[in-house]
């Protein structure tokens, strides 16, 4: 566990590291247009996948949890996140039914086999309260088939039907399922001026013409409250 634990801190270095600043600045934006709407501030939200904490950081919500297995991530969180860190397919230590959202971006795709997305799914579905929402956001391979790959963290090819099918058979309904929302990636060097970003988020018209990520936004059915099936 620690080789992988120290492998995963390189790597987010070596990728996060150089737009650091540009990368909160867009999850401001992403944030504030977007995902504001979801996450309600009342809200006890979890963000599977942490990374360095771009989007519990920038979400306003009453009680805020990040998960990640790279320790580095908690020396980035502020003060008021709780810092998980663990195996996100390992039973997660968290209460049946205590959050509201569990949101996840750019991350099923790099657990090493389905078994751990579908473990790691069910541990937010029990983890949800009925009524709670799951936020999934991350590249779709259908328009990526060879870029996707250019990750060697990647592991798991996913498309929007691919994921809402895993959602659905854990117990979800998905209320929402976009083919096409963000462009790609910024770790590879592409910053458009934040002016850009703000309108292409405030111009949905767009999506379908750049847009190489999905998005999903499944809930937990609002009778049920326990564990996950």
């Amino acid at each position: 566990m620690l080789r992988r634990e120290e492998a995963l801190q390189k790597l987010y270095q070596a990728r996060f590291s150089q737009a650091e600043r540009y990368r909160g600045a867009v999850w401001r934006i992403i944030c504030r247009r977007v995902f504001s709407r979801y996450v309600p501030k009342s809200s006890k939200v979890l963000d599977l996948g942490a990374g360095w904490g771009e989007f519990i950081t920038n979400i306003e919500a009453d009680r805020k949890y990040a998960m990640d297995l790279n320790p580095e991530t908690g020396n980035r969180l502020p003060g008021e996140v709780r810092f998980l860190h663990q195996d996100c397919s390992l039973p997660w230590p968290l209460e049946s039914g205590t959050l509201d959202v569990v949101f996840t971006s750019n991350f099923l795709e790099h657990l090493p086999n389905k078994q751990s997305v579908e473990e790691t799914v069910s541990q937010a579905y029990r983890c949800l309260r009925g009524g709670g929402s799951f936020i999934c956001m991350g590249p779709n391979i259908r328009y990526l088939p060879g870029s996707y790959w250019d990750y060697w963290d990647h592991q798991i090819p996913l498309t929007d039907h691919s994921c809402a099918e895993l959602l659905r058979s854990i117990g979800f309904t998905v209320e929402r399922s976009m083919a096409r929302f963000l462009p790609y990636s910024m770790s590879r060097g592409n910053r458009p001026p934040l002016f850009l970003v703000d309108l292409y988020l405030r111009l949905p018209v767009l999506w379908p013409l750049f847009g190489r990520q999905f998005l999903i936004i499944a809930r937990k059915p609002a009778a049920i409250s326990g564990a996950a099936p």
